[in-house]
């Protein structure tokens, strides 16, 4: 296992492979479909995001409401797909790292390798484990969205596979 910290440093990226296994520390953000379609839209307008993309993780994740003495619901990963119409955009702007499952788009791979970023995929159906990385959670924007509301999670120890490194290695074609 490879422990890294968010947010991600250029050398934090080139030093990772297609395959390799890891532990994030630091900040993470939540966003889905909803989310990312408002802050495109945000873009378009020349507004400000609600955070700084430069070198962030976003998580494709929709937190199921937090019972008592947790800091989050369970929070697995949602299909990456979904979101590669607004992901090259957003790498454009210093997003450095996204995690969900299942596979992306070519133009989403070239703006990885383009941007020197990194695909990162989370266990499917594991969310109430992980849940239990996240040590903070705050509602930053769109609450009005409910689940897909924009978070700043604290994370220690969220398990994770590199799936495309900013080489274009993809795991799920080998």
């Amino acid at each position: 296992m490879i422990k890294i910290t968010a947010p991600l440093s250029d050398e934090v990226v080139n030093s990772l492979k297609s395959g390799d296994n890891v532990l994030i520390n630091g900040y993470i953000y939540t966003a889905r479909d909803a989310a990312h379609k408002r802050m495109c839209e945000s873009i378009e307008k020349g507004e400000k995001l609600p955070f700084d993309l430069n070198g962030n993780i976003i998580y494709y994740a929709g937190p199921t409401p937090t019972k008592p003495g947790y800091a989050i619901g369970s929070c697995g990963p949602t299909t990456s797909g979904r979101m590669d119409k607004y992901a090259p955009r957003l790498m454009d702007l210093g997003l450095k790292g996204m995690i969900g499952k299942g596979e992306r788009n070519k133009n989403v791979k070239d703006k990885i390798i383009e941007k020197n970023c990194v695909y990162f995929a989370a266990v499917g159906g594991a969310g109430a484990l992980i849940s239990k990385c996240v040590k903070e959670c705050e509602i930053i924007a769109y609450s009005d969205l409910g689940t897909e509301a924009i978070r700043r999670l604290k994370v220690e120890n969220f398990p994770a596979v590199v799936i495309i490194d900013n080489k274009g290695n993809d795991l799920y074609e080998r």
